[in-house]
């Protein structure tokens, strides 16, 4: 071999290496682009996440909303707010003021032993029913049930008012009535599986949409805000004409307690 044919042989062999030291360094920089701007990506990723998870954070929550939202009076309502609940016949000379949370157990216990002897006293004329209700225990033990539960009253008084007193009595039903801590009312499928126990919501197709839709949840916040207004500071608490009746534990001990709050 000639040294001209070595020499070119060598010059080819060098300008192999340095095109493939070339492509090598061009597919290294495309690689660590690539490895960059996915990293950016992430990233950008990670910091959206975090903006949106930030955002949905500080966005109002349902209730927040439904305070603003607008105001929705049940039939069979009186006032601006329309949180006057008065039931019974207009020519009963009385009023008893009844004060009640959805949640509060001791509620429950009162209208067990006493729910179906106001209901007769309301039908005889014995006396007016006045309803406030309350949602303080949401607030205590935390939860939305009493705020749930108010609003599904406020959609079976606006069916009529035997339906809301009958609705109230399986709500605070030893089957149904939750504890204190566990939040059932706050599920529109509970307070509805009771509601099928009342003739008059069973099967209604405008009471159920009013509950899923929470059509009266801005009422049921109005209604909490006359509870709070009211200076009562407990449930169940009663009045005759306002002035203040003990709670009675038996529907005897109720009966005595009404018939010397009517003569008083």
């Amino acid at each position: 071999m000639s040294s001209r044919n070595s020499h070119a042989n060598k010059a080819a062999a060098r300008e192999r290496l340095r095109a493939e030291r070339e492509a090598q360094t061009k597919k290294d920089k495309v690689r660590r682009q690539v490895i960059v701007a996915g990293g950016v990506v992430l990233a950008l990723g990670v910091i959206g996440a975090i903006g949106y998870g930030v955002m949905q954070a500080n966005q109002p929550g349902h209730w927040e909303k439904a305070a603003t939202a607008e105001l929705v009076k049940p039939k069979n309502t009186a006032g601006e707010d329309g949180t006057t609940v008065v039931i019974g016949k207009p020519e009963a000379k009385k009023t008893l003021e009844l004060y009640e949370d959805s949640r509060c157990p001791a509620c429950a216990a009162f209208e067990q032993a006493s729910g179906e002897q106001i209901k007769k006293d309301v039908d005889a004329g014995k006396y007016k029913l006045q309803y406030v209700g309350a949602t303080f225990i949401d607030n205590a033990v935390k939860g939305e049930g009493s705020k749930n539960a108010l609003s599904a009253l406020g959609a079976a008084l606006n069916v009529s008012p035997e339906a809301f007193l009958e609705y109230k009595g399986a709500l605070y039903s030893k089957e149904q009535h939750p504890e204190e801590t566990v939040d059932s009312f706050a599920k529109d499928d509970f307070l509805l599986k009771v509601a099928d126990t009342v003739p008059a919501l069973k099967g209604n197709a405008e009471f159920k949409k009013a509950v899923e839709d929470g059509t009266y949840d801005r009422w049921a916040l109005e209604m909490s805000k006359s509870f709070d207004k009211s200076g009562v500071k407990g449930t169940p608490t009663l009045k005759m004409d306002g002035k203040k009746i003990d709670t009675p534990q038996t529907a005897e001990q109720f009966t005595a307690a009404i018939d010397k709050a009517l003569q008083g």
